[in-house]
């Protein structure tokens, strides 16, 4: 296939044609010409005001839940998704049904997925079953492809289990990550505590919970010279744990997600379960500590935290209801809304699409010639509404339906495909 992108804009640090604009050829999946008023043929030529590209984003921290759980999310609607959000690479959370801890889980994944436009790269579990009690295998399935070891938003108890398997892994180059969140203080907690739980009633889960399992896994980092990856951090006191541990020189990384800078604990007056998640939507303290922390480099990555579920788990009484909402298709629109100001358009592509291929030890794509066209399409002012009808996921649980988003994915080019809204 021939494609020829006409007067894009290039966002790319690693590209000798950052900020410029210019036109791109593309044919057999790599990058064969760019520069000015390309005459080549092409079998799809793409030329719209304000087009924008960049590396293919990836999003680190996904659930698509299949085998088990496929009427959420299976492994192709997710990839579909995926792609509507602009991913051209997505890591998917080992909590299915059964759990990811093997090394055919691991085979399973990447043959049912190897022909999509959208690259979909399994973690492993942590522990065996996501039970915290022993180490998965996670040597054989680091050997099968999986990109990382988690037991997603099943935080490891054991201190014991997590120092082995921060110790085990670096034998490997394995990357442990760890949901920080000690559940003998967070325990039935719904939501955020604070006033706005208080007001309403509803049991809260302290900052406290998160950062004091940061703290132990910091240091058992230390002890064990090893590195670690936190998942979702929300609090003002992770990010200033985290920024200390980088300055004193741990191998420490940590990501957000996207809704995280978006919503706070307010949105939950009304009871709407859609805004249930879990780290829960904190202060607007926390959520300006986590602008900081993306402009100080801080935080690495922001990711989605495509969380899916079905009506029955979310159209309940609110302390009953699932915690979660999909991301996929709003991630990157809630990044160029919100963060432009801050970071700017590359450092958004940087924190989701660079920063996370380098901590997964992955090839970066660059948008220069003879590398194979891993893009992204998007126009970063375009301002548009989520309706429902626009979700490709299985599940809806998302409280973005209705709202107006500045920047909007326009498609992806990867594996030799074209997926062009």
């Amino acid at each position: 296939m021939k494609i020829l992108i006409k007067g894009a804009t290039v966002i790319d640090p690693n590209s000798s044609f950052n900020g410029k604009t210019t036109d791109v050829f593309i044919e057999d999946g790599i990058i064969k010409n760019i520069g000015k008023n390309l005459s080549e043929s092409a079998d799809k030529v793409i030329e719209k005001k304000n087009l924008h590209i960049s590396p293919g984003l990836m999003d680190m921290h996904a659930e698509f839940c299949e085998p088990g759980l496929e009427y959420k999310e299976d492994l192709i609607s997710g990839a579909n998704a995926a792609a509507k959000g602009g991913f051209t690479s997505v890591a998917i959370m080992p909590n299915t049904t059964p759990t990811r801890s093997s090394k055919t889980d691991i085979e399973f994944v990447k043959s049912k997925t190897k022909n999509h436009i959208v690259d979909v790269l399994p973690i492993g579990a942590l522990s065996h079953n996501l039970e915290g009690k022993e180490l998965a295998e996670i040597f054989d399935m680091k050997q099968a492809g999986a990109v990382a070891f988690s037991d997603n938003k099943k935080a490891i108890k054991s201190s014991g289990l997590m120092s082995r398997a921060l110790l085990y892994a670096k034998n490997f180059g394995g990357l442990v990550i760890s949901f920080a969140n000690d559940e003998s203080l967070s325990h039935n907690g719904q939501m955020h505590e604070g006033e706005v739980s208080t007001t309403l009633g509803l049991e809260g889960i302290p900052t406290l919970s998160e950062e004091l399992q940061i703290s132990r896994d910091l240091f058992l980092t230390s002890y064990n010279e090893a590195k670690i990856h936190f998942s979702t951090i929300s609090t003002v006191n992770a990010v200033t744990m985290i920024n200390e541990a980088k300055s004193e020189g741990l191998n420490v990384t940590c990501e957000i997600a996207a809704h995280q800078i978006a919503l706070t604990d307010k949105e939950l007056t009304g009871f709407d379960s859609n805004y249930k998640t879990l780290p829960p939507l904190r202060e607007d303290i926390d959520t300006e500590a986590l602008i900081e922390g993306l402009k100080d480099g801080t935080i690495d990555i922001i990711v989605s935290d495509h969380t899916p579920q079905d009506i029955e788990c979310k159209q309940k009484e609110f302390g009953l209801a699932e915690f979660g909402i999909i991301g996929l298709q709003t991630a990157f629109p809630i990044a160029c809304t919100h963060l432009v100001k801050h970071i700017g358009l590359e450092g958004i592509i940087q924190k989701m699409a660079i920063n996370p291929r380098t901590l997964l030890q992955l090839d970066i794509p660059v948008i220069e010639k003879e590398f194979t066209a891993n893009i992204t399409l998007f126009d970063p002012t375009q301002k548009w509404t989520l309706t429902k009808e626009m979700i490709v996921s299985k599940s809806t649980n998302t409280p973005f339906i209705g709202t107006e988003f500045t920047g909007k994915v326009l498609g992806i080019i990867n594996n030799g495909a074209l997926d062009f809204n």
